[in-house]
């Protein structure tokens, strides 16, 4: 059994939503499909949750909001008439905003997870009504008649442990099911979405629970790229990829499928396949638990990441001091800052985070450690990028290194710090943000195309 889901531009018009059922109804085993709310139709598009935050921001300042709903109602309606659609559902969106403002508007945050998640919830009344229609038996399940149950943290919901016997109960269904993305329902019976992008997330909640044999995910892109198609021309679409590898290169930057996505899968070593809806036959990327190590192309991809800030810190015979990079972490901790990598010597070490964690917060904390970890000397590095190099049996290949630090010295980038992971699957490289696309080319070129 397959569990299959539909990204934003995948589901965003009509005619994508019928190449969406074309696909699902020719495979007997795509039984439970996860759609996202409508996307980008063209460029300059905004894509409907943009339009409901809108909406919200409206209503939150007590502003007209008739404008910015009645948007919001034509997206819909667009669906429906070139569907077309027999349905009063058009009547019923509109009733269930003004329901979630009315009762929810004295609720910021409630409020606020309420019309976000109707975007998703919407799409796939209509997506299932359609396919009815078309006489494939079909029903819609909303989170909480599908058994999503999540914590009740606004906007950062994380799964139940105890959802998943309830979530296993719909394999039983011998209908096509179709469940909006993003959110679920807290035991109280709020409404709560997973972080944005969130749609990868249930379908892979959905795809453990039934213990689903693969987890499709459809997007607008032929699989996972080796480097990011914007800064390297047609770079070559990874065939297999490991859940490790994954999450390295979505942490640095790799959008095409949400890393927390990969939580719940890895465990029970469920395979997930990228695949584009627009050329549903292409073979797409396979992220699995193990994959044979391909020799030639040890490194799998390379992606650059920018954004980021380092705290540099020296202190002579640092390593003989027990106790002093806890004195740092619990300052971090105090603030409420989380880190990304520490390298360290024996008298310094560096402490890169994401800017936005220091935002407002930086002179308090520097004036913290100065006075609470007695440091010799004490720096901030701005305008930091983050290189990975990532690849299962990098660290069983001679030489990899050297490609790469060959790579970025011909092409005139000057590093500024390196580290190596324990897990031995990637790299990582500080560069200065200017040269982050330069660093990509030099490193793909050398990776792939000698």
């Amino acid at each position: 059994m397959k569990v299959s889901k539909f990204g934003g531009s995948s589901v965003a018009s009509a005619e994508q939503i019928k190449k969406v059922l074309n696909i699902v109804n020719s495979d007997s085993e795509r039984r439970i499909i996860i759609v996202s709310a409508p996307g980008k139709r063209y460029s300059d598009d905004v894509k409907t949750t943009d339009l409901l935050i809108r909406l919200y921001e409206k209503v939150i300042n007590q502003l007209d909001y008739t404008h910015k709903k009645q948007e919001i109602l034509n997206r819909f309606k667009d669906i429906i008439d070139e569907l077309p659609l027999e349905t009063d559902i058009l009547t019923e969106i509109d009733r269930t905003l003004e329901s979630h403002i009315a009762t929810l508007k004295d609720q910021p945050e409630r409020l606020l997870d309420a019309l976000k998640s109707s975007g998703e919830n919407f799409n796939a009344q209509i997506i299932a009504a359609y396919n009815n229609e078309q006489g494939i038996p079909t029903i819609y399940l909303s989170p909480q008649e599908a058994g999503i149950i999540v914590t009740d943290d606004p906007g950062n919901a994380q799964i139940l442990e105890s959802s998943y016997d309830k979530i296993k109960e719909i394999r039983n269904t011998n209908k096509k099911i179709i469940i909006p993305g993003f959110f679920g329902y807290s035991e109280s019976g709020h409404i709560v979405t997973f972080p944005r992008g969130g749609s990868d997330i249930t379908g892979a909640i959905v795809a453990r629970g039934v213990k689903a044999d693969l987890y499709e995910n459809f997007t607008d892109v032929s699989g996972i790229f080796r480097a990011n198609p914007t800064v390297i021309k047609h770079p070559e679409v990874i065939p297999e990829i490991t859940y490790r590898e994954m999450r390295e290169l979505s942490y640095a930057g790799f959008g095409v499928f949400h890393d927390e996505a990969l939580q719940p899968l890895y465990r029970y070593r469920i395979p997930v396949v990228i695949k584009n809806t627009n050329r549903p036959n292409d073979l797409g990327t396979y992220i699995v638990h193990d994959r044979q190590i391909n020799h030639d192309k040890v490194v799998s991809g390379i992606s650059c990441d920018k954004g980021f800030t380092s705290i540099n810190i020296k202190k002579y015979l640092m390593n003989r001091q027990v106790g002093f990079t806890v004195k740092i972490l619990k300052i971090l901790e105090k603030h409420q800052i989380s880190f990304d990598h520490m390298p360290s010597g024996i008298d310094n070490i560096s402490i890169i985070m994401r800017s936005s964690q220091l935002a407002g917060k930086e002179q308090k904390v520097l004036e913290e450690i100065r006075h609470y970890c007695e440091i010799d000397e004490l720096n901030v590095e701005h305008d930091l990028a983050i290189l990975m190099i990532v690849g299962e049996g990098m660290s069983a290949t001679v030489g990899t290194a050297n490609k790469i630090t060959d790579a970025l010295a011909q092409a005139g980038i000057n590093l500024k710090m390196m580290n190596q992971g324990s897990s031995e699957i990637s790299m990582m490289f500080g560069i200065s943000t200017q040269d982050a696309d330069a660093a990509v080319k030099a490193c793909y070129e050398n990776c792939y195309n000698r």
